[in-house]
């Protein structure tokens, strides 16, 4: 918290107020506006505690650790009728927006196949050992909703990503973004089936989760596939993440850096670049796609202006991934109920919509 506080008074020469416990944040009157960059396990109970205290939402995603928790944060929105934008924010990419405006309009013509992606060369976390808790982390509150554990010196600040227990794997911590511009390009919501193969293959070591996986989500006459690499960045297009559009008439690729057109014939037709590199690390990057994302949000709490990632909408591409990681922990193909993205017919799967909870820190609309 130090940290952050002191970057933000070198950057604005403002220094911020810090306060180590979010709910004593909601209690002030003066905030009307929260935003969210916290481990999975944190980020609904902080989203609906402060729709409850009638306070505007931007929650980065994948904005709940789980499909139930994402279910709640859906209907405490519509219950308390505030403002909750998902941090998705290549939403407000202003090239992604016209492309996938075209796209719609029958540009590559009846489209039906969208391919995401995404690549990295993380390294080994290690065997973890049981350690005292470094003096800087309140370890109770970091675990918050969480049953409790003992603290390990491989899980804070980062790898906590790659365990059940606070983490969501890679395909919630990247995928969201890429798989959220298939179904958007494609106006789908939630698939009939979804399957995911893969496993930890690049190391042996204490992270939970594949670090290559293959993730489908199939609709009625579309796919979308996701492909997840987390210890080899080999690039597709020369591009570490991305997502292609497939239709009758050709191809659209599009990523944060711009778009490019093919025909059939994998000719290039027309290509897009932008003159910036977009980075989304935190809310410092102050990149024109995340500022045209928070502006889009503050302009929804100052004059009703629509929200680009509503979370009514956006939590459906959160959903089909954590359910792609429970087709992938189970082996098995999931049939969903394409109103509500339920799981039908496998009990042990659907028991995984939702965890258990730090007694006291269930949570509820």
């Amino acid at each position: 918290m130090t940290r952050v506080s002191d970057v933000i008074k070198n950057k604005f020469n403002q220094t911020p107020f810090a306060v180590k416990d979010v709910r004593k944040l909601l209690e002030s009157k003066d905030v009307n506006a929260i935003s969210i960059a916290t481990p999975e396990h944190w980020q609904a109970h902080i989203a609906i505690m402060g729709l409850k205290a009638g306070k505007n939402i931007y929650v980065e995603k994948p904005s709940s650790h789980n499909p139930g928790e994402g279910e709640m944060l859906v209907a405490a929105q519509k219950k308390y009728g505030m403002l909750v934008q998902l941090g998705n924010q290549q939403r407000s990419s202003g090239h992604t927006i016209k492309i996938i405006q075209r796209i719609q309009e029958g540009l590559i013509g009846k489209t039906y196949f969208g391919k995401a992606w995404y690549s990295n060369s993380r390294k080994s976390i290690g065997t973890g050992k049981v350690v005292p808790v470094p003096e800087y982390l309140d370890w109770d509150l970091w675990q918050g909703p969480a049953p409790r554990k003992r603290y390990k010196d491989n899980i804070h600040p980062y790898n906590w990503h790659w365990f059940w227990h606070w983490g969501t794997g890679e395909a919630l911590n990247n995928g969201t973004h890429e798989v959220d511009i298939c179904r958007w390009a494609l106006e789908l919501d939630y698939p009939k089936k979804i399957s995911a193969s893969g496993g930890r293959y690049h190391f042996q070591d204490d992270w939970e989760f594949y670090d290559t996986l293959v993730a489908n989500f199939e609709y009625e006459n579309k796919l979308i596939t996701f492909e997840s690499m987390s210890c080899n960045d080999k690039k597709y297009y020369g591009r570490g993440r991305g997502a292609t559009i497939h239709g009758t008439e050709g191809t659209v690729l599009i990523d944060r850096a711009g778009y490019q057109v093919f025909d059939l014939n994998d000719k290039l037709l027309e290509e897009f670049k932008t003159k910036e590199k977009n980075k989304t690390q935190d809310i410092l990057s102050m990149d024109s796609m995340t500022d045209s994302h928070f502006q889009n949000f503050v302009s929804g709490i100052r004059v009703g202006e629509k929200l680009r990632s509503p979370i009514s909408e956006c939590n459906k591409s959160v959903a089909i991934l954590q359910l792609s990681n429970i087709a992938w922990k189970y082996g098995r193909t999931l049939k969903l109920n394409t109103t509500s993205g339920h799981i039908i017919g496998n009990e042990e799967a659907a028991r995984m919509w939702t965890r258990e909870y730090e007694p006291g820190w269930e949570l509820n609309v």
